[in-house]
């Protein structure tokens, strides 16, 4: 990971931390040598260090993003391991996992190697590897090399962008990971259902005439998934929820005991889809948005604890890709850059869920079931991954402000609360009062 060389101790003075690990309180955090040196109220600063002024703003474990498309190899075009995570600590994110669909698939330890070595020399965070279920991420035939996936740095398995197609894979699939004590996240996309469709089957593909693709597209595999897990065993994950029905297929298996946890992104909380009638290729992504009852069913899920984490699904396309019509456009929105001040905005001040579970749905959640030790926390000792949040600033989402390359977003112009202050990665700050530092600053 690039980050600027300071590792001067830095001391975060009078902020309100927000911890559903550690607690939450007034207090200060002290970070040095890479790690939560102290917490706690009065805190000196030692000799050298740097005071961050927290006064009036919330210091958050660094936000954890599962589920980002950083596209190297071989789409840099779209996105690049440097522009995705820099877009990420401009978001509040500290860590990314990047799923496998790069044009070289991450499905064998060369790949998976080459971008641990991409993002040692430019990440500006830490960038967790996903690995492929099958082979070129087909959905059938044979498995990836998921041991030697797992010795290179994976921390989890996707095929993300397909289904895995055939049960008997799955069932392997999920046998095998778990061996490696690695969670499988689910694609679930039923193609006999969903082929062809653009939008969700309803109303509104009826007006606009785009084919539909009805919930149970999702539904059908996420039970299939859920009975296959129970014949099998293993941790599976169940990516991007956007339909009703789907959720109680999940409640049912968490209360049964089973491994299953689940995520929805901002776009399914906070819009329908009704957002395609003007036939914006920016609110085109795959599961598709969905009708009020099923954005009101995630809502309700998020705030209830059947949702464990909030995702972006962080999907950069290039604006010649998005120009084109709705149904040959591609599916997918850039998130990293937005999600924080959306979820704060929309769901935390009104109250549907507090500031705690919001902390909770974007670090704690993703690192617990990812086993990504040390992180989601602030407790004494834990990694100096640290978010500073304004709530006090105000703005507008502008695509021409992202620091990613993928300008898709359907929020353009939507009235936010709150700003990324200060980022720390590894106990180094790469964001200072609203602004990348950028490496050649401190060098």
């Amino acid at each position: 990971m690039a980050t600027p060389p300071d590792q001067r101790p830095i001391l975060i003075a009078g902020g309100h931390v927000v911890d559903p690990v550690g607690g939450t309180a007034d207090e200060d955090i002290l970070v040095d040598d890479g790690v939560v040196a102290a917490r706690g109220a009065g805190l000196e600063a030692p000799p050298g260090a740097v005071v961050v002024d927290a006064a009036g703003k919330y210091v958050f474990p660094g936000l954890i993003d599962m589920h980002v498309h950083l596209r190297e190899p071989g789409r840099e075009d779209k996105e690049t391991i440097a522009t995705g995570t820099r877009a990420a600590v401009m978001g509040g994110f500290t860590s990314v996992c990047a799923k496998a669909n790069t044009f070289l698939v991450m499905d064998n330890p060369a790949v998976v190697e080459f971008v641990c070595s991409r993002a040692e020399g430019a990440a500006y965070a830490h960038v967790f590897p996903v690995g492929s279920v099958t082979e070129g991420l087909r959905g059938y035939g044979s498995l990836s090399e998921i041991g030697s996936l797992k010795e290179a740095g994976v921390v989890a398995l996707s095929d993300d962008g397909v289904p895995v197609v055939r049960s008997d894979v799955m069932v392997a699939a999920l046998r095998y990971a778990a061996d490696f004590g690695l969670p499988l996240i689910a694609h679930s996309e039923d193609y006999a259902l969903s082929a062809g469709g653009a939008v969700t089957e309803g109303p509104v593909s009826s007006r606009t005439g785009l084919v539909g693709i009805p919930p149970e597209a999702e539904e059908a595999m996420v039970a299939r998934d859920i009975t296959l897990l129970r014949e099998a065993g293993g941790k599976l994950h169940v990516a991007h929820v956007s339909a009703a029905a789907s959720l109680a297929h999940i409640r049912r298996a968490k209360a049964e005991g089973l491994d299953v946890t689940c995520e929805t992104a901002p776009h399914y909380l906070l819009l329908t889809t009704e957002a395609v009638t003007g036939f914006d290729a920016d609110a085109k992504m795959n599961p598709p948005l969905r009708d009020e009852a099923d954005r009101q069913a995630i809502l309700a899920a998020v705030a209830d604890g059947t949702v464990d984490c909030v995702a972006t699904d962080h999907a950069p396309h290039t604006p010649a890709e998005k120009d084109k019509e709705f149904a040959r456009a591609p599916f997918g929105v850039a998130g990293l850059e937005t999600a924080l001040r959306l979820i704060y905005t929309y769901l935390v001040l009104p109250g549907i869920i507090s500031l705690e579970r919001m902390v909770e749905l974007m670090s704690a959640g993703p690192a617990l079931r990812l086993g990504l030790e040390g992180r989601g926390a602030l407790a004494v000792g834990a990694r100096g991954d640290v978010t500073v949040f304004d709530p006090a600033a105000e703005d507008a989402i502008s695509a021409a402000s992202f620091y990613s390359k993928g300008k898709n977003t359907p929020f353009e112009g939507w009235a936010v609360r709150g700003r990324v202050d200060t980022v720390l990665v590894d106990g180094r700050p790469v964001v200072r009062d609203g602004r990348l530092i950028e490496a050649a600053e401190l060098a």
